[in-house]
């Protein structure tokens, strides 16, 4: 279902509530229903992404608001404010490897309770975990991980709710839609129904829920590095 409300889009989203929120970095992030979670100030959240953005965008937006209770991230090392929440014991960090992670949402979304992955046996990681022996090699059981709802960013969608995403901005993205009891896409282009070719379809409407149009809001870098110039 098309919405023109981020409020609207974001309805039924309470207190308690666990999502996923695309994004890699600050690239593919849906920036204008984070910024209107912020505005529902609906808290205790378990968030499932790759980071938890920066100290004044993104995902750090909702952590300076202390909507987030729980944070279920394979990095988080651009974000002061995740840091001293963290050591003063009010914010819950589940870290799992970037690969880990992704699996275990693609398998969330593929209906796969659990899988096996080598990543992390013999690490704290491990500790008072499954571990079981395939071809002579140790492999650690990791848990699908699903949402009750699953927020991600496209180029491009239709009426119906297919996605096209744009470059890297695929990223996290399409797991997530899958992976989420509702998912609800932010696109920049709301594409005619019949737009998309098949080929050009990233994730199909049978996963989408909500969808709504928003300006992108800007281009933000999480840590700018600039080479120093030759000597004259």
């Amino acid at each position: 279902m098309i919405y023109t409300s981020i409020a609207e889009a974001l309805a039924g989203i309470t207190d308690g509530a666990t999502l996923m929120v695309g994004g890699f970095g600050l690239v593919g992030i849906p920036e204008n229903l984070i910024l209107g979670l912020r505005e529902t100030g609906v808290k205790h959240l378990t968030v499932i992404s790759n980071n938890c953005g920066i100290d004044d965008w993104g995902l750090g937006l909702l952590l300076a608001n202390r909507q987030i209770k729980k944070m279920v991230a394979s990095y988080v090392g651009e974000n002061k404010e995740f840091e001293r929440q963290y050591l003063s014991g009010e914010l819950e960090v589940e870290l799992v490897p970037q690969g880990t992670l992704a699996e275990r949402i693609r398998a969330g979304g593929a209906g796969i309770p659990a899988f096996y992955t080598p990543a992390g046996v013999g690490t704290p990681i491990a500790e008072g975990r499954e571990v079981r022996t395939f071809e002579g090699k140790a492999y650690l059981l990791e848990t699908a991980l699903k949402a009750d709802f699953s927020l991600v960013k496209a180029w491009r969608g239709d009426g119906l709710g297919n996605l096209q995403y744009r470059r890297t901005a695929c990223n996290f993205n399409p797991m997530m839609a899958a992976a989420g009891k509702v998912t609800i896409a932010e696109v920049e282009v709301l594409a005619a129904i019949g737009d998309l070719e098949p080929e050009q379809v990233h994730t199909p409407s049978i996963y989408v829920q909500r969808i709504i149009r928003c300006e992108h809001q800007e281009k933000r870098v999480e840590r700018r590095t600039v080479q120093k110039g030759s000597p004259a």
